[in-house]
């Protein structure tokens, strides 16, 4: 069994999907010049619920169509934190080889003269993790799960 078709991997498959829909679309925004328009983050947050999405459809799939409401939820945010940390990674090493964007955040954001590359990285993981605990909350209200009690 390859690591792409182990039921048990889930939340590592479709976090590093995630991770690489991320970075694929920042370095083509980046390069497009739109790398500093903020409010292109929200598409961010399409590719972060469709992996949760998928990752929560293949669960339900490997598991007889049964889908613990717990375990589920656990899966969605594992996938989510994974991705976003591996993206959280990808920043910061991208903001250490490119000066000038670590220092147009510092120069344009409200906050930015408290940042550093260390800090904006952490923040973008954390961001991450939180957005996919609330995309994930909010996706098994629409899947079909198992009793709590059962």
């Amino acid at each position: 069994m390859s690591f792409f078709n182990d039921p048990k991997r889930i939340p590592e498959n479709y976090g590093l999907r995630i991770a690489a829909g991320l970075i694929v679309y920042f370095v083509v925004m980046h390069m497009l010049g739109y790398g500093h328009h903020v409010e292109l983050r929200l598409i961010n947050l399409v590719i972060l619920a469709g992996g949760i999405y998928f990752a929560l459809k293949k669960f339900k799939e490997t598991h007889g169509q049964q889908m613990n409401y717990f375990r589920a939820l656990v899966t969605g945010v594992a996938t989510a934190a994974i991705g976003s940390v591996l993206f959280g990674v990808f920043m910061f090493i991208y903001m250490k080889l490119d000066a000038s964007m670590m220092q147009s955040i510092i120069d344009n954001e409200p906050m930015g003269r408290y940042l550093n590359a260390y800090m904006a990285s952490f923040i973008v993981a954390l961001e991450g993790v939180f957005s996919g605990l609330l995309v994930t909350f909010v996706m098994l209200n629409y899947f079909t799960t198992d009793e709590v009690g059962s």
